[in-house]
């Protein structure tokens, strides 16, 4: 008969799975990947949708003001419908530049749609053996989610190499992933954008999150972010608040929300309803929807599809204070 003691030692050593009903893996060891530094090599890839000739310029233009070199993906010129290329393309040029020992960060040219049907073929082992700062937003929310979790590489949630860089936008992301940056509190920036406290309140917790409607896509997946105590963050583009009612409903029927540390929400750019619908306001969409769970919650944050953009670490250690309107970077 097993001792106890020792029976006890081993249950605690298990991880405790982060959501109700999840049986995916659950989050792994962080890993920081190194910060670029000017000169280094970072690969241009397309995980999702097409890039246009003049969106592939500016990724060159941008990415090379910032001291940085372009080595493009082998089928970054593909195209298949909606998507650039195929999914083994797709893939091929993704894992190339997590196995390539010149390119010491990967960029995603552009969202779109596409990063979710690579999820079940990614080499993850691969990923976990190579870190590298892997940077991108809206579709490439799938990505960065399913990275960390299932390698514990914290992944940058910031603009995409086509992004029309602002100041604000250059310099947040300088601070999060290249040498010369130092993380600065994050808060609202934009006067046009009304930020507001929806539960105020103090919280600290892993950053997970991204565009909203890739987070309702993989809910009740095995790529699902972990909620329970963690710090999460939200934003979408050119929904009506019906529609985000509903992806809220679907993320609270799926995930315990009431157990996250927090909810941080961008600005959820075109997402009011037209003046002769018959809606709520996307405030009170979001009070409705996020309002009653008892944790801190605060809108209008520089996250997402707008021009002044964060770039925010998942899967690193994050405080929210709703008081000063303050979300900041613990690593």
């Amino acid at each position: 008969m097993m001792n106890r003691r020792l029976f006890t030692r081993r249950l605690l050593a298990i991880p405790a799975l982060p959501l109700l009903g999840y049986t995916g893996p659950a989050p792994r060891r962080r890993i920081f990947p190194n910060r670029l530094h000017r000169g280094d090599t970072v690969g241009l890839i397309t995980p999702g949708s097409y890039l246009t000739d003049d969106g592939l310029e500016r990724a060159y233009r941008q990415i090379e003001e910032l001291g940085l070199r372009v080595k493009p993906g082998k089928n970054i010129r593909e195209e298949r419908g909606f998507l650039a290329g195929t999914d083994t393309q797709r893939l091929d040029d993704l894992h190339a530049m997590f196995a390539d020992p010149e390119v010491k960060g990967i960029w995603a040219g552009r969202g779109g749609y596409g990063c979710g049907r690579l999820l079940p073929e990614l080499n993850y082992r691969l990923i976990e053996e190579h870190p590298k700062v892997l940077l991108g937003y809206s579709d490439i929310t799938a990505l960065l989610n399913a990275i960390t979790l299932r390698t514990g590489l914290v992944t940058y949630h910031g603009p995409v190499g086509s992004t029309d860089l602002s100041q604000y936008t250059r310099q947040q992301l300088i601070n999060a992933v290249m040498q010369e940056g130092q993380y600065a509190d994050i808060r609202p920036v934009d006067e046009d954008q009304a930020a507001y406290v929806i539960t105020p309140g103090q919280a600290s917790g892993t950053l997970w999150g991204g565009n909203l409607s890739l987070l309702a896509s993989v809910a009740g997946t095995d790529y699902a972010p972990p909620v329970r105590g963690s710090l999460l963050f939200v934003e979408d583009i050119g929904e009506k608040p019906y529609r985000i009612d509903r992806m809220l409903t679907q993320l609270r029927q799926a995930w315990p929300l009431e157990e996250a540390a927090g909810i941080v929400l961008g600005v959820f750019a075109d997402c009011e309803a037209d003046a002769d619908d018959r809606s709520l306001t996307l405030r009170e969409t979001l009070t409705d929807r996020l309002g009653d769970l008892g944790i801190p919650v605060a809108y209008g944050f520089p996250i997402g599809h707008v021009d002044h953009m964060s770039t925010l670490p998942v899967g690193a250690t994050a405080y929210l204070d709703t008081e000063k309107m303050s979300l900041t970077i613990g690593e």
